[in-house]
């Protein structure tokens, strides 16, 4: 399927490279990028061939937030228009954030407002250094209030108050120190090598078994995840159950008591 706003294309590997695709304006996000992101993690992640997503972008910068002519528009919409608004963007980050493959970030040049929910909602997080951060919507007269839930998730409400109030610029340094970041490099050719690095190593791993671990970290670090599991030994003991009697998890122990490769190794 073809997109405005992105570009979408799976390598044999099974990973799917999904790149933010409006330079001119430096991938800021409008309504049709928020529809379209939606309709790539709702449906194309979900392919039986797809193992990885890496979440990019075009050009000089990662994501510059959300683009003016579309944050424009608030100021003539009603607030039931606005409200409809918001719950499309509140809805792209939450199915970012439950998607069932794991979701690498490569980050550079700049990821600001929205643009750091998106870092917030991936797995793992490679960025070059000089790479500019910054939660600055208070500047506009706004909150960063869709991306609010993941960006506490990810760096807690310590660091997140201090960053939401303050719309302070920071870099990548910085950003590993809260937790945003998980890894830094020096530039673009080194991110494209890291970026090579943890894909090839990650193709190794069982393909569902990454999913459920995922799961995993969602349900014991959400509160209302938490609530809806009972009780936490019981919720984890069940779960490793499940996925020990599961087609893949019978032949990943098999393989590894037969010295040989498992079946999703090709």
């Amino acid at each position: 399927m073809s997109y405005q706003t992105v570009k979408v294309n799976c390598d044999a590997r099974g990973v799917l490279k999904v790149t933010l695709s409006r330079p001119e304006v430096r991938n800021a996000f409008n309504e049709v990028m928020i529809a379209e992101l939606t309709q790539v993690f709702s449906k194309e992640v979900t392919d039986k061939n797809v193992k990885l997503v890496v979440l990019c972008g075009d050009s000089s910068t990662f994501c510059a937030g959300g683009d003016l002519n579309w944050m424009g528009k608030a100021i003539h919409a009603t607030r039931a228009e606005n409200l409809e608004d918001t719950r499309n963007l509140s809805k792209l980050f939450g199915t970012m954030n439950e998607c069932s493959k794991p979701l690498i970030g490569a980050v550079h040049g700049a990821a600001i407002g929205g643009g750091v929910g998106l870092v917030s909602v991936c797995d793992y997080v490679i960025a070059v250094e000089s790479t500019q951060f910054s939660l600055s919507e208070v500047r506009l007269g706004i909150i960063p209030a869709c991306i609010g839930p993941f960006v506490v998730a990810k760096i807690g409400p310590s660091y997140a108050r201090a960053l939401f109030i303050s719309a302070e610029r920071f870099s990548g340094t910085r950003a590993k120190e809260v937790g945003l970041v998980h890894e830094l490099v020096k530039d673009q050719v080194e991110l494209e090598s890291a970026l090579e690095r943890l894909l090839n190593n990650m193709v190794q791993c069982g393909p569902h078994a990454m999913g459920h671990a995922k799961r995993l970290v969602l349900e014991l670090s959400w509160p209302e995840k938490r609530a809806r599991m009972g009780e936490p030994l019981e919720f984890v003991s069940q779960m490793l159950a499940d996925v020990r009697v599961s087609p893949e998890g019978q032949e990943g122990i098999r393989a590894f008591l037969e010295k040989r490769k498992p079946s999703w190794i090709k």
